[in-house]
């Protein structure tokens, strides 16, 4: 169950003040007594037993208390219609930690993980800017902020995080959601992106 490489580009949004204090680590206090953001993915290689995973885009939206290692989180993953049934499993079973990995460590705080659902997702990528869209549920996007040097971005290095890069882009975001278990609605609150390389 193990057998298994990702990577592509990771991008997320939540209604904390840049930066997320749950973004350096669960145990500080987020901004809110309740978080709520989204991860976006798009899987540029990877593959999972035999099925490749290039092409497949999908998105991680949740809700959690304001210390994030006290647990209890709800969370929904969303994969791209274009998926395919075959792919859509292979990407909810990295995500929801199933298969080992990053997201293993992460699932061991979700209490309530509501079915995943299959919808049209188009993820978009600039060099300073990146979008995210989920008909009819969510319209996402982070933009980096300004630097000293404008021809650079603004980043962490050597930071540590189970799912991103260690080199991240700040950024600032917003996100509008709601599917009935799960409402974000964030204006020019914490955003970042960074590549991402996971294996089991």
């Amino acid at each position: 169950m193990s057998d298994w490489w990702a990577e592509g580009l990771l991008f997320e949004n939540c209604n904390c003040t840049a930066v997320c204090p749950g973004h350096i680590h669960f145990s500080q206090k987020c901004t809110h007594v309740v978080c709520h953001g989204f991860w976006a993915i798009r899987f540029d290689a990877g593959r999972i037993g035999g099925t490749d995973l290039a092409g497949v885009d999908a998105v991680v939206v949740y809700e959690t208390p304001q210390v994030m290692v006290d647990g209890g989180w709800k969370q929904r993953i969303i994969v791209s219609d274009r998926a395919g049934p075959e792919r859509m499993r292979a990407v909810e079973e990295i995500v929801s930690g199933r298969r080992g990995g990053p997201w293993e460590v992460l699932a061991r705080f979700v209490a309530d993980a509501l079915p995943t659902l299959s919808a049209p997702l188009r993820i978009e990528e600039g060099p300073e800017r990146k979008t995210v869209t989920v008909a009819g549920l969510l319209e996402g996007a982070v933009e980096a902020i300004r630097g000293r040097d404008r021809a650079r971005p603004v980043t962490f290095g050597n930071i540590y995080n189970k799912i991103h890069d260690p080199t991240q882009v700040i950024a600032r975001g917003t996100a509008r959601y709601d599917d009935g278990e799960i409402a974000i609605d964030n204006s020019g609150t914490h955003g970042l992106w960074s590549r991402f390389r996971w294996t089991a």
